[in-house]
């Protein structure tokens, strides 16, 4: 079996715009291994979210060859890779994008509606993802009872109860505070730690620290560019 989780090769990705094409990818190599944590940075339009849209089976390349654990996810029928997305992938977002009228509990559970388990099993695997992310004491409440972090925390759980092994992060942290915000950094490390391969998005520097690898990103490309990188991190809000 691979021991690449992540595998870009001359990834492009063109969009028409008022009748011209942009290129917002452009020519992405790139491999990540199993069990890495890798945060991906760079100014607005540089390509970041098309990049973590393509690797989450959501946006087709233009051309080139992604494949996840050596699955060419693009040749995939759309039935397929929803399985697929399913089955490997875990999505993190900043907005949460919680059912407000469910419980935490019951929004952890949405992805299992589809498997093969007991009602049973479903409840106590969503149970045990809550307390993994110190969530046990609050699994009934609704997301408006919940402050920020505990929303984002529900987020992750969501991500993780059907224990895939990659998990994507788009600005996890983007509308927390800092304090709040290093806590779900932790939490990501840990996860991490216990063999998850963790590839995140972010505007913020701090957050790197948290991670193993950094990926700059420049106009459509990856850059290796020292002055790129001073450019990045000097300025948290990019």
């Amino acid at each position: 079996m691979s021991e690449i989780m992540i595998s870009l090769k001359d990834i492009r990705k063109t969009y028409k715009s008022m009748g011209d094409e942009v290129e917002a990818l452009k020519s992405v190599t790139l491999d990540i291994k199993k069990g890495e944590s890798v945060s991906v940075m760079g100014h607005s339009g540089s390509g970041k979210s098309t990049l973590l849209s393509i690797i989450g089976a959501l946006n087709p390349p233009t051309s080139g060859i992604i494949e996840i654990d050596g699955i060419d996810i693009y040749k995939l029928s759309q039935e397929k890779r929803a399985d697929f997305r399913r089955e490997y992938l875990g999505f993190v977002f900043q907005q949460f994008q919680l059912i407000p009228y469910l419980t935490a509990h019951e929004n952890v559970m949405l992805p299992l509606t589809t498997t093969k388990r007991s009602n049973k099993e479903k409840r106590e695997m969503a149970e045990e993802v809550l307390c993994r992310v110190g969530l046990g004491n609050k699994i009934k409440r609704l997301p408006n009872q919940l402050s920020g972090g505990e929303q984002e925390r529900v987020a992750i759980a969501r991500a993780i109860v059907n224990e895939p092994p990659l998990i994507l992060a788009d600005e996890p942290t983007g509308s927390l505070d800092t304090k709040t915000g290093d806590e779900i950094m932790e939490l990501f490390q840990k996860l991490n730690e216990e063999g998850l391969t963790v590839l995140m998005v972010t505007h913020n520097p701090d957050n790197t620290s948290y991670m193993g690898r950094t990926i700059l990103m420049k106009d459509g490309q990856l850059s290796l560019d020292e002055e790129d990188f001073v450019s990045v991190y000097s300025n948290k809000k990019v």
